[in-house]
């Protein structure tokens, strides 16, 4: 398949690669050209802008940091609906608000493209590995045409329902994770402020209904200290307040998603944005004066 692929950073990166070592034909394409060099040294053609992949590629991927520059590659000047080859399917693996991908699937299709918003989770790791899980809204045409590059990226692919369903999929992880992360580090920083190792506790609680991946795999980067990002804490700070956003737009109460959106802000206020959202233990651990 002809794929073109926009955004190659700590997830974009991986992601693309694993595409070329599917056997994919791929032509790349990033704000910064210094991106681009891992994938071309890979094989991959580069591409001259969005328009440029959207007038080559079957399907077009995005993976990039918000709404705006989903629209931006998508529909702004030489963007991929300058010049669309006929049949393109436009997979967005960003994490967008839901209206949001519902407007831009919307201003698609007007221009003959099929939109599918895929956001995706698993972190870096999941991106290296092609393991990550993909949420995807949109026509299951487009889906169908769309799915052998979703399984050359990930392994839990499920086509949730129409438009924006893929991204309130993807709120909902978040809601999830997020509290779940809350959760490990509260109760870690709970077991050392009583004076008991988190490491054993963490062991003990492996063995029973506490059990997680959360409590397994992040549970242990905490107790390493490995705070280097696999999903930067401003990232889930951002995705929490799409969340949040989406809640009051819908009237509904998520008082547990409203807390930890207050630590992921505080988090970024207190100078640890760039640090993975797991630090969240370092803030606990300050506001209990460790």
């Amino acid at each position: 398949m002809k794929i073109g692929f926009i955004g190659l950073g700590i997830m974009g990166r991986p992601m693309a690669l694993n595409l070329l070592e599917a056997g994919h034909e791929l032509k790349v394409w990033a704000r910064r050209p210094e991106s681009m060099a891992p994938l071309l040294a890979a094989g991959a053609a580069p591409g001259e802008n969005p328009a440029d992949l959207g007038s080559w590629a079957e399907l077009v991927i995005s993976m990039v940091a918000d709404a705006p520059d989903v629209r931006q590659v998508m529909l702004g000047e030489q963007g991929l609906a300058c010049r669309p080859r006929s049949g393109l399917v436009a997979a967005d693996m960003s994490t967008i608000a839901p209206v949001a991908a519902r407007a831009i699937g919307g201003d698609l299709a007007a221009a003959g493209i099929d939109f599918l918003d895929a956001p995706v989770s698993g972190g870096e790791a999941g991106a290296i590995a092609a393991t990550l899980a993909i949420m995807v809204g949109g026509s299951q045409a487009a889906f169908d045409r769309a799915l052998p590059a979703f399984a050359a990226m990930g392994k839990n692919i499920v086509h949730v329902g129409a438009s924006g369903a893929g991204q309130v999929a993807k709120a909902a992880n978040q809601v999830v994770t997020g509290m779940g992360v809350l959760a490990v580090a509260e109760a870690f920083n709970f077991a050392r402020q009583s004076g008991v190792d988190p490491a054993r506790v963490r062991e003990a609680l492996l063995g029973g209904f506490a059990h997680s991946k959360i409590l397994e795999n992040h549970g242990q980067r905490m107790l390493e200290r490995n705070f280097k990002p696999g999903f930067k804490a401003w990232m889930h700070q951002k995705d929490m307040n799409i969340v949040m956003a989406t809640a009051f737009e819908l009237g509904v109460m998520l008082p547990g998603a409203a807390a930890t959106a207050q630590l992921f802000n505080a988090m970024v206020g207190q100078g640890l944005a760039e640090k993975d959202s797991i630090a969240l233990l370092e803030l606990l651990e300050q506001l209990s004066g460790r």
